[in-house]
């Protein structure tokens, strides 16, 4: 049966059937009254979902945009940095610090272990004359289903004085408690089509003081990423380029729906969906490549034994056209990724837990009676 495809994977991520049906509304003028209307309403949102008070900048860009302009506009050549490096994406920035002549500390860990937390407060003690200018890492690292510890590492950066911290926040914001102003976070990045719940198009990016102040400085190029433009252009209620107008009116009705779940609900069910995966697949004889401790909210990796990963994925994909994540470089064929981030519901927990038990006894590698794994679940599921 065609048209039925579910994506379990940790974006793009599914989107509601009011999203998408707001998308389908004739183009207005982005510099007309009425989109002026729409850019103040999602501003407003915005700030709502990063905790702050700070303006939140969109970008008509993908999230690695959002991330490259919170890069360039805080920080000049020859800066020296630090990067945190677990994974694929912690691996880009590092590339992008590189790409732009910033001089970069890599802080390491094996992909599906965090970042230690202690090894950037080694680093930043030592930095006796304050020559480091940021931190940069990834708190979801999508490519392994780690969470890695924003708040603690973030808290290294303040006892520095000088560094501020940016932070790839693409998959964990909508999943997360990320409080930007409690924390004092210097820059958060994101993305639309993760925990937002619309299509890919959309970036954001959301500044501190401290972060605009660093900006004064800051001598890298830019130009269609330069973020002064889109603050001066925000607090017109507007965008300095000619912005994906339909994302917008996705945006608004998104960003609507999570305000009436609320926040604290949103978290919760993120982690309801997070233990009921992880739970359902350990139940079924699978091994989990990141520790339950540190598993991010919005995917979860699985390393199967004694069969190709990519072989689960495509039955899965043929035989109940739900889509899974596969593993990255080095993890191609060890791991599969499910996505359990944004508008999922317990009926896709459920569903994408019982499809893979199924595929797994069809190809005689179910290693625990057939059902084990649903059956604790939904246990999860239905814990008070």
């Amino acid at each position: 049966m065609q048209d039925k495809l579910n994506l379990m994977i940790p974006g793009p991520t599914p989107v509601p059937e009011n999203v998408l049906s707001s998308m389908s509304r004739h183009p207005i003028g982005h510099r007309s009254k009425d989109f002026q209307k729409i850019v103040q309403e999602t501003t407003s949102q915005l700030k709502w979902l990063h905790q702050t008070t700070a303006d939140v900048l969109t970008i008509t860009g993908s999230g690695t945009a959002a991330m490259e302009a919170g890069i360039i506009n805080t920080l000049s050549k020859g800066d020296k940095v630090i990067c945190g490096d677990n994974g694929k994406f912690g691996e880009r920035w590092v590339k992008v610090a590189r790409a732009y002549g910033l001089e970069v500390i890599v802080v390491k860990a094996e992909w599906g272990q965090p970042l230690d937390p202690n090894k950037f407060k080694t680093i930043l003690e030592d930095d006796i004359n304050k020559t480091i200018k940021a931190v940069i890492i990834t708190h979801s690292e999508t490519s392994t289903g780690v969470i890695n510890d924003l708040k603690a590492i973030n808290n290294e950066v303040k006892k520095h004085s000088e560094a501020i911290i940016i932070a790839d926040c693409v998959t964990s914001l909508g999943a997360s408690n990320i409080q930007m102003d409690e924390w004092g976070i210097d820059v958060i990045a994101s993305g639309s089509q993760k925990g937002y719940m619309i299509p890919p198009g959309l970036s954001f990016v959301a500044m501190s003081e401290k972060a605009w102040e660093a900006n004064q400085q800051s001598n890298l190029p830019k130009f269609y990423l330069d973020l002064k433009q889109y603050l001066k252009t925000v607090n017109q209620n507007s965008n300095p380029f000619t912005p994906a107008i339909n994302l917008y009116f996705a945006l608004e009705a998104s960003l609507t729906m999570m305000q009436k779940e609320g926040l604290n609900n949103i978290f919760a069910r993120h982690a309801r969906h997070q233990k009921a995966t992880q739970e359902g697949v350990k139940a079924m004889g699978l091994k989990l490549f990141a520790e339950q401790s540190f598993g991010s909210p919005a995917i979860t990796a699985v390393e199967p034994e004694n069969v190709d990963a990519e072989n689960i994925r495509k039955a899965m994909k043929s035989d109940f056209d739900i889509l899974l994540a596969g593993g990255q470089d080095h993890l191609k064929g060890k791991i599969f990724r499910i996505g359990h981030l944004g508008f999922v519901n317990d009926r896709d927990i459920i569903s994408v837990i019982s499809a893979l038990e199924s595929t797994l006894d069809k190809m005689g590698k179910l290693n625990a009676p057939i059902g084990q794994g649903l059956a604790k679940t939904i246990s999860v599921l239905n814990e008070e």
